[in-house]
């Protein structure tokens, strides 16, 4: 099988806690005869898998390599921290960083926020995943501190969770290959960023057909008057109907007068 009869294909990467679905049913509308692949991802790894071809574009958390990666932000997510259902913070609407200054904040291996400096007290180790730090934020080990979605995503009856105002947020954005902006990733850039169909890159605008032909009763076109007259035979620019009553004295004056200048009509002569 050659290349040219491979049928088109797009593979989409994303992280936990984005959800792409309207985008995907968007694009199966659009394109019902390419089909669309979801590659889950881990956030760390979301780099590498677009880097080795692993995706054609990918749903992912900023920062990305910017020398090899092509990036458009997509939204900013709100930063909250995961706390058992019975703690003392759970009684505010939101807390501030400072107020977890007591606190052991758990820091997990594949944590999706940058920090400048860590909140908190240090936990004796890190967990592996975020995951593993719910499970130890439900035990009382600690706090957690992380997108709103991921908190969602791994949420639990005895859990909840409170806004952090200062805390560092995360972004969402598409990226891919900046050497590999090919038609079908710029339908998906069309997509999330909600161009119609018509104004989609890479779409052909249809051409304006020209109106058909207005009939008369009798089924035939009525054609448009030749430039220079008008619709009932004058010629344009000519004298337009004077004021009521003009016709009419102009009528008289002209009868009138032109039987004056004129021969004076009689009754004939009889011959001799």
């Amino acid at each position: 099988m050659t290349g040219s009869d491979v049928s088109p294909s797009f593979r989409l990467a994303y992280v936990p806690g984005v959800t792409p679905t309207k985008w995907v049913r968007i694009w199966n509308e659009r394109l019902p005869g390419v089909p669309l692949t979801l590659v889950a991802t881990p956030a760390g790894e979301a780099s590498d898998v677009l880097r080795d071809r692993g995706a054609d574009a990918g749903l992912v958390r900023l920062p990305v390599d910017r020398t090899v990666l092509s990036a458009i932000p997509l939204y900013t997510e709100t930063t909250v921290v995961v706390i058992p259902k019975d703690h003392v913070v759970a009684a505010v609407d939101e807390v501030s960083l400072e107020d977890l200054a007591d606190e052991t904040v758990l820091h997990p291996l594949d944590d999706t926020l940058v920090w400048e400096q860590l909140p908190g007290e240090p936990a004796f180790e890190r967990p592996e995943t975020t995951a593993d730090a719910v499970e130890l934020v439900a035990a009382g080990i600690g706090v957690l501190v992380v997108p709103q979605s991921l908190a969602r995503l791994h949420h639990r009856k005895d859990l909840t969770y409170r806004p952090v105002t200062d805390a560092p947020e995360s972004q969402v954005a598409l990226s891919w290959p900046e050497d590999e902006t090919t038609d079908l990733v710029e339908e998906f850039i069309g997509i999330v960023r909600g161009r119609t169909v018509n104004s989609s890159r890479g779409r052909t605008a249809t051409p304006p057909q020209p109106k058909a032909a207005r009939t008369d009763k009798s089924g035939a076109a009525r054609q448009k008057p030749a430039a220079g007259k008008n619709p009932r035979g004058g010629a344009k620019g000519g004298t337009k109907p004077g004021p009521k009553g003009a016709a009419k004295g102009g009528l008289k004056g002209g009868l009138k007068g032109g039987s004056k200048g004129g021969a004076k009509r009689g009754k004939p002569r009889r011959r001799p």
